[in-house]
């Protein structure tokens, strides 16, 4: 008798783990590198400036810098651009602007290094912590579902704040971020001229279930689940099963890049195809896989993703003056 009222217990601890893990992941400190990179971010070849939403998400402001000083990742990033003969304005020049959304267990300070290069570029970048992330209020994430309005809320308010033209604007997420990206995009009044998405789902009950069954097998997987879905939608008032970025994907009108590790095994490519897959067939849209890489180097590898990325959004985001030119600050 004992014994089946431990495994209850032990199974009733894990269902209500898991399912709060989901709706509220462990928040990532600040790292050494985040700090180093605030404390010293003409290094970098950008300026930097922390603020708040009217909502209080807590938000950075990154620009290139005004000399036109690089750091050596936005050195590295327009040689690779040059290589590739895409015309540059001068370093320091600002054509547009970048919302980046960081993934699940991230934070804004994750994209700094993102937004050096994007900088680098002639763009203007904008970074937020998600809910149940970094140091936002709020203590729970729905992947999208109730964080659509973030994204387009920190443009406008930054370029109310800072005084900058809000468009032409582009929106890049990675992961959970990617879905957030996905549902702001969506949204009826968006202004979004492109969207890129990195390793990012169709469904999450299926890339749940796919994580599970990998480490515990399909049978505990089902059981582990159902108890973790019910977790989930008591804390967060969502089932898991709405949770889907396939259906706003599909409502997409704008230019789409996804970009997917081969050997990702979070969500695996099979999700990330599907999710391509259901965007509307006449927008233009391009799939990129990063040879062998998985969930947690798909940006680290020596595949040059970010140049693809930057060459996409200079395409699609970049206002059309010449050269050398820039927007107000």
């Amino acid at each position: 008798m004992i014994l089946p009222i431990l495994f209850l217990g032990a199974l009733i601890a894990a269902w209500t783990w898991a399912g709060l893990e989901i709706a509220s992941p462990a928040r990532r400190p600040l790292q050494d590198y985040h700090r180093e990179f605030l404390d010293h971010p003409s290094g970098h070849g950008v300026k930097i400036t922390a603020f708040r939403l009217s909502d209080q998400t807590p938000c950075l402001l990154m620009e290139p810098a005004p000399d036109g000083s690089l750091g050596k990742r936005g050195q590295v990033i327009r040689e690779q651009l040059h290589g590739q003969s895409v015309p540059l304005a001068n370093a320091g020049s600002i054509l547009g602007n970048v919302v980046l959304v960081h993934g699940r267990n991230g934070r804004k300070e994750d994209y700094l290094l993102i937004g050096e290069r994007l900088c680098a570029v002639g763009f203007r970048c904008l970074l937020a912590d998600m809910p149940a992330h970094g140091d936002h209020p709020v203590k729970v994430v729905t992947f999208g579902l109730r964080e659509a309005y973030i994204p387009g809320l920190l443009l406008k308010e930054a370029a109310a704040k800072f005084g900058f033209s809000p468009q032409p604007a582009g929106l890049l997420g990675m992961s959970m971020g990617g879905a957030v990206a996905i549902h702001a995009a969506a949204q009826p009044d968006a202004f979004w001229k492109t969207l890129v998405v990195i390793s990012s789902f169709d469904r999450l009950d299926l890339t749940l279930e796919n994580n599970v069954k990998r480490r515990v097998g399909q049978w505990l997987a089902a059981l582990w689940l159902g108890g973790a879905e019910q977790v989930y939608q008591w804390r967060t008032g969502i089932p898991i099963a709405e949770i889907r970025s396939d259906l706003p994907a599909s409502r997409l009108s704008l230019p789409v890049l996804m970009c997917h590790g081969t050997a990702d095994r979070v969500v695996p490519m099979d999700s990330g195809l599907r999710l391509f897959a259901s965007l509307n067939a006449k927008i233009e849209k391009q799939w990129l896989e990063v040879p062998g890489a998985d969930h947690h180097n798909v940006l680290i590898t020596d595949f040059p993703i970010y140049a693809t990325i930057a060459r996409w959004m200079l395409e699609h985001v970049a206002s059309p003056a010449s050269p050398g030119s820039s927007q107000s600050r």
